[in-house]
């Protein structure tokens, strides 16, 4: 009699054992199961990466962009408040109005500063160090904005937005370059794109918290202005448990085993020697070399054609007038007859429809292509602009002039999500490294 410790008798075995042919079968569908695994690991991995850099990034942008709107009037008094405290007599009008356009400006000046920073963080601090490091800006201008009644200081508030666009001139650099060398190059046109979602998706925040039921009202404004701490709250508690942009990890720091590590969490599986190679040749490559400055990009024959490609699809992106139509919508919208406290319901509207066409060019770019968008969308945003001009010239010799003027701001908004809005960050993804000038580009065209 014999006893079989911790196995099963022969006989069994030869039964359950499989023969060639199942046992190739099986392999075959171990694979699939571990490449699908390792699939939906690195989709999970790089889209948590997405969001905890677009969070501090784009959506950072866009929401600090719209809520400066819906407290002009509070800010204003304020001021005047302020200055007749101090002084005894009140501000003039034109000079509250100075201030205002003041505290409005610092914003885009302060992006300029930022992406100046971008450069020399990126390569000392890093991509992902950068980006946590850049929430010490958000943090001081909350701070201040949050006193700044208390204190009774509109200063503060100046000091506030200046503080808040050398973050977002620091993260509108950072992002896509961080974004861009963590992606998988089948992958980097869609991951591109959502730098336009979040910034779409932060101006829609804004114009719903700053509605007067939330935080739009003459006691809540404080709150309101201090309220981009949120998304710096976010992502300091997200992106610390991502992993640093493998590019970065090797080619800047040399630390190879780090940068395998980051590529392994970042695919989810172990077979990424082909990826670790062309870094490899990169690094190789990279020797010798300097960060360049923007000007110097331009002496490089090799690279000017892409330079002056990025400036002209960045600055005809800036100047096409897309924030100037938000500008008009409030008095457009009351001409139009829509009464004074649903106003704020139609500017929400405006905010929703570039998020929507930020969505739809996402599905349809790669099957329609971004030359076909990126034309038919500034063909259309000129069309509309044309029919806009007119109706505002006319809207006092026709009723229903206002109506078409309404029509055309909701029109030119759609024409710029679906077109030029989505298509244009997508050329940094093939530069990540040293053609990074979308930041200056946007600082140097202010909103």
């Amino acid at each position: 009699m014999h006893v079989y410790l911790g196995c099963s008798p022969p006989w069994k075995q030869a039964l359950l054992s499989p023969g060639p042919g199942e046992e190739a079968t099986q392999r075959g569908h171990g694979s699939k199961c571990r490449a699908g695994i390792g699939t939906q690991i690195q989709g999970r991995v790089l889209f948590l990466t997405v969001c905890a850099a677009g969070i501090g990034g784009t959506f950072q942008f866009g929401y600090n962009l719209s809520i400066i709107n819906a407290p002009t009037l509070h800010i204003q008094e304020f001021t005047n408040e302020t200055w007749w405290a101090r002084t005894g007599w009140p501000l003039p009008d034109h000079l509250v109005l100075l201030v205002w356009s003041l505290i409005v400006s610092l914003y885009p000046l302060g992006g300029l500063f930022g992406a100046l920073l971008a450069g020399p963080f990126a390569i000392k601090l890093g991509r992902k160090k950068s980006l946590l490091v850049n929430n010490i800006f958000v943090v001081a201008a909350a701070t201040l904005f949050g006193f700044s009644r208390t204190a009774g200081s509109f200063e503060m508030i100046m000091l506030g937005r200046l503080l808040m666009g050398i973050s977002a001139g620091v993260s509108m650099n950072i992002q896509p370059m961080y974004l861009g060398e963590s992606a998988p190059k089948e992958q980097r046109g869609t991951v591109a794109m959502t730098s336009a979602i979040f910034t779409a998706l932060g101006i829609v925040m804004g114009q719903v918290v700053g509605l007067r039921e939330l935080l739009g009202g003459p006691q809540a404004w404080p709150l309101l202005l201090a309220s981009c701490l949120v998304p710096g709250v976010l992502q300091l508690a997200s992106l610390p448990l991502l992993p640093e942009s493998p590019r970065y990890l090797l080619i800047d720091r040399g630390d190879s085993a780090t940068c395998l590590a980051a590529l392994q969490r970042l695919r989810g599986t172990t077979e990424v020697m082909v990826e670790l190679a062309e870094l490899e040749e990169e690094r190789t490559a990279c020797q010798g070399g300097r960060a360049r400055r923007p000007w110097e990009l331009f002496q490089d024959g090799a690279l000017r054609r892409q330079v002056i490609s990025l400036v002209v699809l960045g600055s005809a992106m800036e100047l096409c007038g897309n924030d100037s139509i938000y500008a008009y919508a409030s008095s457009v919208f009351l001409e139009a007859g829509i009464p004074q406290e649903k106003v704020q319901y139609a500017i929400v509207g405006t905010g929703c429809c570039e998020l929507l066409t930020a969505f739809i060019s996402c599905v349809v770019i790669e099957r329609v292509g971004r030359r076909v968008l990126l034309m038919g969308g500034y063909c259309l945003m000129t069309c509309w602009g044309s029919v806009f001009t007119v109706a505002l010239c006319l809207q006092s010799s026709f009723p229903w002039m206002p109506y078409l003027a309404m029509s055309c701001i909701f029109a030119f908004i759609l024409s710029f999500g679906i077109g030029p809005g989505g298509i244009v960050p997508l050329p940094l993804c093939a530069f990540p490294r040293r053609l990074c000038l979308w930041g200056h580009l946007h600082c140097f065209f202010p909103p």
